[in-house]
């Protein structure tokens, strides 16, 4: 049995290796330099995360390493449904029987699916003590799908996100990528500001790019009801699947819009519901762990504070929205802001957001890693006078609790001519600022 099971991993390391690279859209993932760790790759379904760890392997290939120093191998096999833990070193020796000379070199290895192998955990964390190796893990499993990765490694392993397209990403899959920013003309705007209407509409999962407006419905559909079923009701044994189904709604439908638990508890309880707070705040925290959501804090500084207020939720993707708003159409400003938070959390803030004194919101305070901070206000459209000035208000009574702070209002369509602005603001089209992050 043992033979017939080394005889399968040989020939699936064998057709990995004589297989051309699959074509992939490249993508802006950024990878945690940290030696001597495991990157986990993680984030939604159907995201891309297997394509990434081809992306992985082709660089690796471009910067010299020869197809053999890379060791690509998916458990997602039916021959290995009753592969053990204690067997996995086999994955490992065929492949060094195969080319010794890697196990003096550093080989290149991305495990996909490993997570359909209980206890795959120890295995991946004595890899990378006895053999020198660059390891890369991703699944579509509940727990690869979360940062309980990391702790699962015992600290051994660094997350690498990957989130839906990017703008940028969008473009590039389409090949309409600009070549520099500071280059674009009148047509070239143009042709931008048109294509972010597209991306408004019909998101970022690779899946659905092609599709029309009616089979990408059923696919994004099928994308949130296995995120419940799979990832938050089967994972965690969930008792009020039902109650938790109207969260979800509720979450989508209000995308961009504040949340309280308390009020919700409130709807569901009139409608006959008897479940507990505490079960809601566990509910949304597990859909913020299998990134179905991005729930955001008031960025205050008392923890009272923040518990007091509601926080603000938004979904993984802009094209969800439609499927569970009232209206069924996109909704701009709620699509512009969700896109505003996914490119603030890629490019690695702290973001939450601001309610001053007065009353007044801003859209996000992000806090970036390096130090430095940032007020975005995103608004769809800003050539009305009166919005304009409310925009600018909201933002200027933020600046007052957070000085430090640049402020940035964001918009697809900006304010009319002649409308001027106060200096310390930065007025930014939505295309241009979603292409400055990414670049």
């Amino acid at each position: 049995m043992e033979g017939q099971l080394a005889e399968i991993i040989r020939e699936k390391i064998l057709d990995a290796e004589r297989a051309p690279l699959p074509a992939f859209t490249r993508r802006d993932i950024r990878v945690p330099a940290v030696p001597r760790k495991a990157v986990a790759v993680i984030g939604m379904r159907r995201t891309g995360k297997t394509t990434f760890l081809w992306q992985v392997a082709a660089d690796r290939m471009a910067a010299g390493t020869p197809r053999e120093g890379i060791l690509y191998f998916s458990f997602d096999d039916e021959r290995l449904l009753d592969l053990e833990a204690r067997q996995l070193g086999l994955v490992t020796d065929t492949y060094y029987r195969l080319h010794p000379e890697w196990r003096r070199r550093q080989a290149l290895v991305l495990l996909d699916e490993i997570q359909l192998v209980p206890g795959w955990e120890r295995f991946a964390r004595r890899l990378l003590d006895s053999e020198n190796v660059a390891l890369y893990l991703s699944g579509s499993s509940a727990r690869m799908l979360s940062r309980e990765v990391a702790s699962s490694m015992r600290g051994r392993a660094v997350e690498a996100v990957v989130h839906p397209f990017s703008f940028r990403e969008f473009l590039r899959h389409r090949g309409q990528e600009p070549a520099a920013l500071d280059r674009v003309g009148s047509a070239e705007r143009s042709a931008l500001e048109a294509a972010l209407e597209r991306y408004l509409e019909i998101g970022g999962f690779p899946e659905v790019q092609a599709l029309d407006a009616r089979d990408r419905a059923t696919v994004l559909r099928g994308y949130v009801d296995a995120v419940l079923l799979r990832d938050v009701i089967e994972r965690h044994a969930v008792s009020q699947p039902v109650a938790l189904r109207h969260l979800v709604h509720h979450l989508l439908a209000h995308a961009a819009g504040p949340f309280s638990v308390n009020r919700f508890h409130r709807d569901l309880r009139a409608r006959g519901f008897r479940i507990g707070k505490d079960l809601l705040h566990a509910y949304l925290e597990h859909l913020a762990d299998a990134f179905l959501v991005h729930p955001l804090w008031l960025a205050d500084e008392s923890v009272r504070r923040r518990m007091t207020n509601p926080r603000k939720v938004y979904p993984a993707d802009p094209a969800l929205i439609p499927l569970y708003d009232r209206s069924g159409r996109v909704q701009p400003g709620k699509a512009l802001e969700t896109l505003a938070c996914i490119d603030l959390l890629r490019r690695g803030a702290d973001v939450g957001y601001v309610r001053t004194r007065e009353g007044l919101e801003v859209d996000f305070l992000a806090r970036w890693p390096e130090g430095g901070s940032v007020l975005v206000q995103a608004c769809a459209d800003a050539s009305d006078p009166d919005t304009f000035a409310r925009e600018v208000r909201a933002l200027e009574a933020a600046r007052r609790e957070h000085p430090d702070a640049e402020a940035v209002l964001v918009c697809i369509v900006g304010p009319a001519l002649g409308l001027e602005h106060p200096p310390w603001l930065r007025l930014e089209p939505a295309w241009r600022w979603l292409l400055r992050g990414a670049s």
